[in-house]
């Protein structure tokens, strides 16, 4: 699978995420304004961004883990049962390390 651009597709991701989380940060890092009820409005905002920063961060350690099994040949090998990843759950969703079946919480049955 990582033969069909897929390590590609997930470095880009990465790149396009890695300049979002920097653009969010700076702008959390930037100086609030003087005005109390200006200030009250980017406090709200600096809790989406924060929250914004945090879900892509989380999707970036995601991605990173796929380039990573990709690496090592483990991509597309279930972390949870060892059995295979379906090639259209790989395709929807490249970072997922679990097949669907581990993914639902039914790891007993056969892969």
């Amino acid at each position: 699978m990582a033969e069909d651009g897929v390590r590609e597709r997930i470095e880009a991701q990465v790149a396009t995420l890695a300049r979002r989380v920097g653009r969010i940060e700076g702008d959390l890092r930037r100086t609030l304004d003087r005005d109390w009820t200006e200030r009250a409005t980017e406090v709200e905002n600096d809790q989406v961004l924060e929250g914004l920063d945090e879900m892509i961060l989380a999707e970036l350690r995601e991605l990173r883990g796929a380039l990573r099994r990709i690496e090592d040949g483990t991509y597309g090998i279930c972390a949870v049962c060892g059995g295979p990843i379906a090639g259209a759950r790989l395709a929807a969703l490249p970072a997922t390390a679990n097949c669907v079946r581990c993914a639902a919480g039914d790891a007993g049955g056969a892969p």
